[in-house]
């Protein structure tokens, strides 16, 4: 996922325009959300970006997911019955799978009623994932990994039919209810995998009844159930009547103790939730001084009203019962080349560009000077990041900037042809845009800003018609294998690797680490790969960015994770403290 998210400052999340006012509140439990980005679909193999992995995840599952209340992030069972047994030589991974568990009721099935989920289910899924025809946006993620699935994958890639029924040697059911996996070579990541959309059970009816509208009829186990999703400015379910029993963690690491009030309760906890796109920040914002949003990211313009530095949210905000959550985040926010440009084959035009810009006023303008101007890919908090690590290009340093420019070939700009910035459609993003436009004019080169829906700049990317585009990426897992896989060759569009970056060192060293446990020898590689990427500039580094939320009284268990889908299940709220706290704002 996991990831790519727009660099917008709000992560905002939660609304319901229609629900909650000063003179009636409902009796029923509703979340509140807003995101800030359109939902391209509800298909988990086309879930590549923050907004479509968390809508994905309130209907879908996987075998695996993080504990709510645990850190460092701890892998637990989902939909499999226990953390799977491993063969000695670390090859084959073998999962029970919950008995009784029920995809949601869809006409798709006998009788309109949910079947059982088998462990064929992930089988199918799994396949979905490496169908050629299907173009998966994350076949990345197992691509080369399970025994016999490439060669499956390659069989059918120009025959008009992909057999689903041909067996693949490492994706295999020993019964009912066990599924074993063969991995090709080591993967250590490969648990974090099946704790990812990408690879969580769809089933084979669904996808077989609504055929190309399968992405708009999400149809899962999952606790909340859409019969139907619509490209409009909401998206709302409701609780799943016939979800399985899932109680609330009963275990909690120390931070997270006072959150266990609601322990061995029976998920999910509210019956609603409704989620609003806005793509602004400020109406996020209005709303969410309403009262009419559960939560969200401060937008920038409203930082300094809502923050006193070193104190926390101002007197106001507290007398309204607003409490503030402050998280590092694993990301990094970046302007990639598109490396498939030979103008950016020019690693001399790549480090005069990042050496002209100014992250550092970036980070005042953009992030109220709280986030850690990058100096690479890796963030800090995961082994990789160099601590202490200068990148020589990173500027401000028009100077330098200005040398590299006319050893590219381009003295002060001349002869350089004019180049294209794509971005979100936001006035944030806008606006980092004509900031990054000033930036490049200092030197003579000729930015232009194009803004798109966030659809359709993914749509651009993969299809590699951009020039320069500003994106961010937050990790999928913990590991910096995460952010490094961005980079190499490989895996280049439609897989992670937008930019198309392929150097020949940095991914030798990457397969190198890639089969490697944890381990200082592995940290070492992911140091040198951490040099290479700063060092031969395939992006233009931006921030590691720190999140500031906050949340109202009434919603309870909110926790702001880098891994947070499925996250809607675990939050409560307070319907007796909502209605005395509405009387406030």
């Amino acid at each position: 996922m996991k990831k790519m998210i727009t660099i917008l400052l709000s992560l905002g999340l939660v609304l319901g325009l229609s629900s909650c006012t000063k003179k009636e509140i409902s009796n029923e439990k509703v979340l509140n959300l807003a995101v800030s980005a359109k939902i391209k679909g509800m298909d988990p193999i086309y879930a590549n970006d923050l907004y479509s992995s968390n809508e994905v995840a309130r209907v879908y599952e996987g075998l695996l997911e993080y504990h709510y209340l645990k850190r460092p992030y701890t892998l637990v069972p989902n939909l499999a019955e226990a953390l799977p047994t491993v063969s000695d030589d670390g090859m084959t991974y073998t999962f029970k799978i919950k008995q009784g568990v029920k995809f949601h009721d869809d006409k798709a099935f006998p009788n309109a009623k949910g079947r059982e989920l088998t462990a064929e289910d992930f089988v199918y899924s799994i396949k979905r994932l490496a169908d050629p025809k299907l173009q998966s946006l994350g076949w990345w993620l197992l691509d080369g990994k399970i025994k016999g699935l490439n060669e499956w994958r390659d069989k059918y890639a120009d025959q008009p039919k992909v057999d689903y029924t041909e067996e693949v040697e490492g994706l295999k059911t020993v019964d009912r209810y066990t599924l074993q996996f063969t991995l090709a070579k080591p993967f250590p990541q490969f648990l974090y995998a099946l704790a990812m959309p990408f690879t969580f059970a769809v089933a084979k009816e669904v996808v077989d009844h609504y055929g190309s509208e399968f992405i708009n009829h999400p149809v899962g186990t999952g606790p909340f159930v859409l019969p139907e999703f619509k490209q409009t400015n909401m998206i709302v379910y409701t609780k799943n009547p016939t979800f399985r029993k899932k109680t609330f963690p009963a275990e909690a690491s120390d931070e997270f103790k006072e959150m266990l009030a609601d322990a061995g309760k029976q998920l999910p906890l509210v019956d609603k939730v409704v989620v609003n796109i806005l793509v602004e920040s400020q109406p996020r914002w209005l709303n969410f001084q309403k009262g009419k949003i559960d939560y969200i990211g401060i937008p920038k313009d409203n930082f300094d009203s809502a923050v006193i530095p070193g104190k926390g949210i101002t007197d106001d905000l507290k007398a309204k019962g607003i409490n503030l959550t402050v998280t590092p985040s694993l990301d990094v926010t970046y302007t990639a080349f598109n490396h498939d440009n030979k103008l950016f084959g020019n690693e001399k035009l790549r480090q005069a560009m990042s050496a002209a810009f100014d992250p550092y006023t970036a980070n005042k303008l953009f992030y109220n000077d709280t986030a850690l101007p990058a100096q690479s890919v890796v963030p800090p908090g995961i082994a990789g990041h160099i601590d202490g690590y200068k990148n020589p290009f990173i500027g401000p340093n028009v100077e330098l900037a200005k040398k590299l420019l006319a050893d590219a070939g381009f003295p002060e700009g001349k002869g350089l042809p004019e180049i294209t910035y794509d971005c979100p459609s936001s006035t944030i993003s806008r606006q980092i845009g004509e900031f990054f436009k000033q930036q490049m004019a200092k030197i003579g080169v000729n930015i232009k800003v194009v803004q798109n829906p966030w659809p359709e700049l993914q749509k651009k990317i993969k299809n590699r018609t951009v020039m320069l585009y500003g994106i961010a990426w937050g990790a999928d897992y913990p590991d910096a294998e995460n952010f490094l896989q961005l980079l190499y060759g490989p895996n280049k569009s439609p897989g992670a690797n937008g930019s198309g970056f392929n150097n020949e060192e940095f991914n030798k060293l990457f397969k190198t680490a890639a089969v490697l446990q944890d381990s200082p020898e592995r940290t070492a590689l992911y140091e040198k790969m951490n040099r290479i990427a700063a060092e031969k500039v395939p992006w233009i580094f931006g921030v590691h960015r720190q999140s500031y939320v906050l949340f109202h009284s009434w919603v309870k268990n909110y926790i702001n994770a880098d891994f947070n889908a499925g996250q809607a299940q675990y939050l409560n709220v307070d319907i007796k403290a909502k209605q005395e706290a509405i009387k406030k704002l």
